[in-house]
């Protein structure tokens, strides 16, 4: 019991400043979403290439590829939160190779430094110079970053992670429930679960309970979002397949949808937990990450079984969320454009 309680408050702790990180610290949410992208460009690239298409199919081109990729987080990480933030192309590039041989986590914090500084410096110096002298300074800077963050990268956000997954490992259905629903209602909040499960180096079957989660939570928010009528069909296929889409609709009708949401990715990580299905990608928490990952780590019959139950658990929390809230929330009436005839008569 005192592992799932631990697991879960570290994970909540974790999410408070994660969340106080985007909402209030400069840029934070644009810092969130490219390291969201790098997790997506480096380990979502080696679960399908090296484990799928390469090992699966005996591909050694493809294992090379994703094997390659896995090891290049840091260095993605440090390119695409700058670039996120505003931060000239070629600085961002400078960082992160300045930084290569570090993990996904150091390479954010260099990536966050360097998004803040990089406009400084480029603005300061002399037009013509700006470039060439800005990239000798700004790749120093972002390595003196690595070295100095990344003992105590290792000692709290890793260790964390390796707590969550513990309590996973010990207490499957229970985790699976709680783990899955947390992670569902962040995957569908402004915040990037992404991210998160990136940050906190999530892997094994914490982190298939994540992903098969955020699938199964998936149709939980499209039935919500189609039986309360939050928008029109293109809204329901938009918050299925990526639901910061559709943000303003969410924080309209925050209470329905988080709600269900927690259920529903509840219901769908016990499926996770039944099946073991592991996943030893970090930050492949959302809906098509989530759902292509697995195959690199289980026999697809399990992963097919675990996502079959999440799919009928995500549907049967959407269906109860909609009728438990159906009075309560007020149809989205979406803006319709004049016929082309009525507005040339209103021109007139």
């Amino acid at each position: 019991m005192w592992t799932i309680i631990s697991g879960i408050g570290l994970l909540l702790l974790t999410l408070a400043g994660f969340s106080l990180f985007s909402l209030k610290m400069p840029k934070g949410q644009l810092a969130m979403s490219g390291m969201a992208n790098a997790a997506i460009a480096t380990f979502l690239i080696e679960a399908v290439h090296k484990y799928i298409t390469g090992d699966l199919f005996g591909l050694s081109f493809f294992q090379t590829l994703g094997t390659t990729a896995g090891s290049l987080g840091g260095v993605a990480a440090a390119i695409t939160v700058p670039l996120a933030m505003g931060a000239n192309p070629v600085f961002a590039v400078v960082a992160g190779v300045a930084v290569g041989g570090y993990g996904i986590l150091p390479g954010f914090v260099a990536g966050y430094i360097i998004g803040l500084v990089a406009p400084v410096v480029e603005k300061k110096l002399p037009e013509g110079l700006n470039i060439i002298a800005g990239a000798l300074l700004i790749a120093p800077l972002s390595r003196l970053i690595v070295v100095l963050v990344n003992p105590a990268v290792n000692a709290t956000l890793v260790k964390i992670g390796g707590t969550i997954s513990a309590a996973a490992e010990q207490s499957p259905i229970i985790m699976g429930f709680l783990l899955g629903g947390i992670i569902k209602m962040i995957c569908t909040s402004p915040l990037s679960s992404m991210a998160l499960t990136a940050m906190l180096g999530l892997d094994g079957l914490a982190m298939g309970i994540a992903a098969i989660a955020c699938v199964g939570g998936s149709f939980t928010n499209g039935l919500i979002f189609s039986k309360l009528k939050l928008g029109d069909r293109s809204n329901v296929i938009a918050v299925m397949l990526e639901p910061l889409t559709q943000a303003d609709i969410i924080t309209t009708h925050p209470i329905p949808i988080y709600c269900s949401n927690f259920f529903g990715g509840g219901l769908a990580g016990i499926s996770a937990a039944v099946f073991h299905i592991v996943n030893n990608a970090p930050g492949t928490a959302s809906p098509i990450p989530g759902l292509l990952a697995p195959f690199a780590f289980n026999p697809a019959i399990n992963v097919l079984g675990a996502l079959l139950f999440a799919i009928l658990g995500g549907c049967l929390a959407g269906f109860v969320g909609s009728f438990v809230f159906k009075r309560k929330v007020k149809a989205v009436s979406l803006p319709k454009t004049a016929p082309a005839s009525q507005s040339l008569e209103l021109e007139m």
